[in-house]
């Protein structure tokens, strides 16, 4: 079964309905928003693959949404697929400007949503469910959800797992407590930034073993935050 998360934004719960019954056929899970707080919402607590997005919600618009979301670290490679009744070239232009990977007018075919689906989560592979890193002697293999020391597997918690991943991925680069916790936790999850270095402890704690100690490469940056570095 198809792991893709699809995330509908759309206020009218019958091309909700159809979208999600559609969806579902192509053995798709699909989470649903009817307004722009929702949809803010369940793009960093879900972490969908893809987007599909009314141009026209409650509160504002769908564009304003696809601004806020191309424009933070966290959302803006997902791909978005405009949804919209606004045919004019115009529109067409500035739905594409701001960020929209695809775009597709009411009525649609749903064979035809279906296949440009599946062609922008071609063009957004390899994504990071499927990765593995590796620096030095330390592996990460994300689909097989395993990490290795010089061969030898070491025992990661799930949260573990997930820093690890995020600092695997995003190297060579400071963030501070708040911005590791909406990566890895997610902002609608209350926990405090204390959090981050208990689980940043255990990681490194973990990361040292006979002969080869790897914590080294979860640096601290005084008076920001952490950094994963294969340099001094």
């Amino acid at each position: 079964m198809s792991k893709y998360r699809v995330l509908v934004v759309d206020d009218e719960s019958a091309i909700r309905d159809m979208l999600r019954m559609m969806l579902e056929i192509g053995e798709y899970e699909c989470v649903e928003a009817s307004n722009i707080f929702d949809a803010h919402r369940l793009m960093l607590d879900c972490r969908p693959d893809i987007v599909l997005l009314d141009w026209m919600l409650p509160g504002g618009n769908g564009l304003e949404l696809l601004r806020r979301l191309k424009s933070s670290e966290v959302t803006r490679d997902t791909p978005v697929i405009m949804l919209t009744a606004k045919t004019t070239q115009d529109n067409i232009i500035q739905g594409l400007e701001v960020g929209a990977d695809d775009y597709i007018t009411k009525p649609f075919a749903p064979r035809e949503l279906v296949a440009r689906i599946k062609a922008l989560l071609r063009r957004a592979q390899p994504r990071e469910d499927g990765s593995v890193f590796e620096v030095g002697g330390l592996r990460l293999d994300v689909a097989a959800r395993r990490a290795f020391i010089d061969q030898k597997p070491i025992d990661l918690g799930p949260t573990e797992f997930k820093l690890l991943h995020f600092f695997m991925s995003h190297p060579e680069r400071a963030y501070t407590r708040s911005q590791i916790l909406d990566h890895v936790w997610g902002t609608n999850v209350y926990v405090e930034e204390r959090t981050v270095d208990v689980h940043i402890r255990r990681l490194r704690k973990i990361m040292q073993v006979p002969d080869s100690d790897h914590s080294r490469l979860i640096q601290t940056v005084r008076g920001t935050g952490y950094r994963f570095s294969v340099t001094g």
